[in-house]
C-alpha cells in the first residue's frame, strides 16, 4: 500500500524527483496510520479451475455483449431498457460488490445499486426484448445469478458455498440449483 500510495503521488506530481518520492512516502506512511484498511474476516479458497471458467466466461459474455451493442448502433435500433433487480445467493457483501463490479463490466448492463443487507443487487439492462421482456429480464436474472456463482466457486470458502446453496467442488450447478438442506448435511457429515 504504501508503494502504491507513493507512486500515485508522484504521478500526480508529474516528476521522480528524490525530493517527491520521499514527499510520497512520507505520506503514504501517514495516511496508511491514520486511516488503516480493515482486514478482511472472510476466508477463501481460490479453486484454480472455477477460476479459469470464471475468467473465460466473462471474457465471452464481454465479447457477445460488445458485438450485441455494437449492432445496435450500427442498425440505428432503439433499444428498449428496464432496471432488474437480483436477490443475489452469497451473505458477503464482498461477492455482492464483485458481482456488482462484474455485471457492470459486461456492455448493455450498469449495476446502478447494491444493497449489503439485503443482498438485492439493481441492474439497468440496456436492451430487453420487446416480444417477450418478462423472459427476457429473467434469462439476464439467471445471467447475473451464474456469474455469481462462478464467482463463489472461484473465491469462496466450503462454508460460503454451503451457505449460498450449492454443492462443494468448481463444477457450476446453475443458477437454478438450490440445496437447502446443504450446510446441515455439512455439519452432520463433519459431525461423523
Amino acid at each position: 500500500m504504501i508503494i502504491w500510495l507513493t507512486l500515485v503521488w508522484v504521478l500526480l506530481w508529474g516528476e521522480a524527483s528524490i525530493g517527491n518520492v520521499l514527499n510520497g512516502v512520507l505520506l503514504a506512511l501517514l495516511i496508511s496510520y491514520l486511516t488503516p484498511l480493515p482486514r478482511l474476516a472472510a476466508r477463501y479458497q481460490v479453486r484454480p479451475l472455477a477460476v479459469v471458467v470464471l475468467v473465460a466466461r466473462f471474457l465471452f459474455d464481454v465479447v457477445t455483449a460488445s458485438i450485441s451493442v455494437a449492432w445496435l448502433v450500427v442498425t440505428f435500433q432503439q433499444p428498449r431498457s428496464a432496471v432488474v433487480r437480483i436477490q443475489t445467493r452469497s451473505h458477503n457483501d464482498l461477492y455482492l460488490a464483485a458481482t456488482a463490479g462484474l455485471t457492470t463490466l459486461v456492455p448493455g448492463s450498469v449495476a446502478i445499486e447494491a444493497l449489503k443487507f439485503s443482498g438485492l443487487l439493481y441492474v439497468h439492462v440496456l436492451d430487453v426484448d420487446p416480444e417477450s421482456p418478462r423472459r427476457s429480464l429473467d434469462e439476464f436474472r439467471l445471467a447475473v445469478l451464474a456469474q455469481e456463482e462462478r464467482l463463489l466457486r472461484a473465491f469462496a470458502s466450503d462454508d460460503e458455498l454451503l451457505d449460498a446453496g450449492y454443492d462443494l467442488g468448481w463444477r457450476c450447478q446453475g443458477p437454478e440449483y438450490y440445496r437447502e438442506d446443504a450446510l446441515a448435511a455439512r455439519m452432520e457429515q463433519e459431525a461423523n
